[in-house]
């Protein structure tokens, strides 16, 4: 799959339009902590802390595009260029859910999700494919793929299929969790503070499922900068600003506060 075949749907999607006030770079222009081109671990444990995409896709351009989109709405993603290498990653990592090309050099898509099904994994699995014959998809969606977009698509819809694959996939994302007056639904990407809906950017939400999951613990300014601004310069003052704003939105009826530790991080307490 060319890199020209997107010209016309990709060139200048909107997602990208937001990364100046924190100093992002085009990933496809380099960035200052890497384009997550190569295989990415899990994280120790083999825990997933935010909503985490294994994404295989063998053009690096295209790669670039998707990861960043992904990121910018949230989701951590760990990147891949082979299916070799995808396969490792879904044995040995932990993922919400795979996006997967189907022509990759090791191990084509339908085959890493053959393998992977027979091994026992059960994570929803996104295949993209240029190829468009009914046989196509059939051979795809019996090699265990739970969906399939057809090349090229509109990033909004590969958004709106990883939702749905995450919705029908929810236990996959761990339970709600909470704390005093506060809900994260981790499937539905959902957070109600005191029984009301809040409406937070993606990366407020993903400073606060970190915050969530290791409640009454300090979380280090350094660990939030590397997993909510996995391919950016993260500068202080922005991320003291977020959790600023994801403060004023949670308000005091969730009975929760994020105490700031000086020089060293944040954590969530009950009130």
């Amino acid at each position: 799959m060319t890199g020209s075949a997107w010209n016309g749907a990709l060139a200048h999607p909107s997602w990208l339009q937001d990364s100046a006030s924190i100093g992002c770079q085009d990933p496809d222009r380099g960035g200052s902590r890497g384009d997550r081109s190569q295989p990415q671990g899990a994280l120790p444990g083999g825990t997933v802390t935010e909503m985490r995409l294994l994404l295989a896709e063998d053009d690096r351009a295209l790669l670039s595009v998707l990861a960043r989109g992904l990121r910018q709405n949230g989701y951590l993603v760990d990147t891949v260029e082979r299916g070799d290498d995808a396969l490792h990653m879904l044995r040995v990592g932990e993922f919400a859910a795979a996006v997967l090309d189907w022509r990759m050099p090791g191990l084509d898509g339908a085959e890493v999700i053959t393998e992977a099904r027979r091994r026992g994994l059960r994570l929803p699995i996104l295949m993209l494919t240029a190829r468009d014959t009914s046989q196509d998809r059939v051979r795809g969606l019996d090699a265990g793929a739970d969906d399939y977009l057809v090349k090229p698509f509109d990033f909004e819809e590969l958004l709106a299929r990883i939702r749905a694959l995450l919705r029908r996939g929810g236990a996959l994302a761990g339970p709600t969790l909470r704390l005093a007056g506060l809900e994260l639904d981790p499937a539905t990407r959902e957070v109600h503070s005191g029984g009301r809906l809040v409406a937070l950017t993606p990366r407020e939400y993903a400073i606060l499922e970190l915050l969530l999951r290791r409640a009454g613990a300090v979380v280090t300014r350094q660990s939030i900068a590397e997993q909510v601004w996995p391919d950016a310069e993260a500068s202080w003052n922005a991320m003291e600003a977020h959790v600023a704003r994801l403060r004023a939105k949670l308000g005091g009826n969730a009975g929760v506060v994020v105490v700031a530790v000086r020089g060293t991080g944040y954590r969530l307490v009950s009130a």
